[in-house]
């Protein structure tokens, strides 16, 4: 059985103490490979073309990335409004989809830029708390990057040249640039001949995500990501639900002390920014906190422990 947490004592039985990879973790490596399986692409710099990157993933995975086998909804979402010859109904229907039946557990399991900052977060560096007052109105940025660079500017910001860019793939997206940009200059010398400004400042913006991963927890999840802002909207009434069995609650907070995404959890268990990592049941020493679809019961502290 997997647990929801990476357990930090020795395993039952195991007097070497190693660690259990959680379930979190299984599945966000899973989904990585899955998503960006061309292995040989990252051998030979050249992007997938196959019939399958006609249809998006659910999370940011760059179109460039060479072993990307699907396409990235936000930028093709861009890439649609930017022709304004159709309306997207195809993206926009299939993160509904998403986001009516799992919400941010997208961005919880299967994003794989998440698992990159996930990561970040285990370096052992001092963890630092974004002070309320700063943490609360920072959030909304995500929903202003949603309007402005991935649906208003493609639309109406048109260059000199006629052309209408993707702006949040060309200026921001560190994901892209992971997972697009490096690996493309790594393999491509001539690539590497033509890189100037707009490659450096997407460097240095990875870079600055990068760094502050390190030292709190998914930055890029909490203030800027486009795609976190549009699952926002569904975590309420998603099919995938958290609940809190507040007659078991004892109000330690040990779920909210726990909780990546500094969710005040027995406040507002469904609130937007939760992405249902899981850590909070992991932590529960009631086993007052469950999830599911459908909104059932799941019996048992055991069971409780699992997504």
């Amino acid at each position: 059985m997997y647990r929801d947490r990476v357990r930090h004592g020795r395993k039952t039985g195991d007097p070497r103490g190693k660690r259990e990879i959680s379930f979190q973790r299984i599945v966000q490596l899973a989904s990585a490979a899955l998503f960006n399986g061309y292995v040989v692409g990252f051998a030979k710099g050249k992007i997938f073309t196959g019939k399958s990157k006609a249809f998006c993933v659910p999370v940011l995975n760059c179109y460039s990335c060479p072993g990307a086998l699907g396409a990235c909804p936000v930028g093709s979402l861009q890439t649609v409004l930017a022709g304004r010859s159709h309306f997207p109904f195809y993206v926009l229907g299939s993160l509904m989809l998403f986001g009516i039946v799992l919400g941010r557990l997208v961005c919880g399991f299967l994003c794989p830029f998440g698992l990159v900052q996930d990561l970040l977060h285990k370096i052992p560096v001092p963890k630092y708390k974004v002070p309320g007052k700063i943490d609360r109105p920072a959030r909304y940025l995500k929903y202003v990057v949603l309007l402005v660079l991935v649906v208003l500017l493609p639309i109406f910001a048109v260059t000199k040249g006629g052309v209408n860019p993707p702006y949040f793939c060309k200026y921001i997206c560190p994901a892209g640039t992971l997972g697009g940009g490096i690996p493309q200059m790594i393999a491509n010398p001539q690539l590497r001949k033509l890189a100037g400004f707009l490659f450096n400042w997407k460097v240095l913006v990875l870079a600055a995500i990068v760094i502050s991963s390190m030292f709190i927890n998914r930055p890029f999840c909490r203030y800027l990501c486009p795609l976190g802002a549009f699952y926002a909207v569904f975590n309420r009434f998603s099919f995938y639900q958290m609940h809190l069995d507040e007659s078991k609650c004892i109000g330690c907070k040990k779920c909210e002390r726990t909780c990546p995404m500094a969710v005040e959890v027995t406040k507002n268990i469904n609130s937007p920014e939760c992405i249902r990592c899981g850590k909070c049941k992991s932590a529960c020493p009631e086993g007052a906190i469950f999830s599911g679809l459908g909104g059932q019961r799941e019996q048992g502290k055991e069971v409780a422990d699992r997504v």
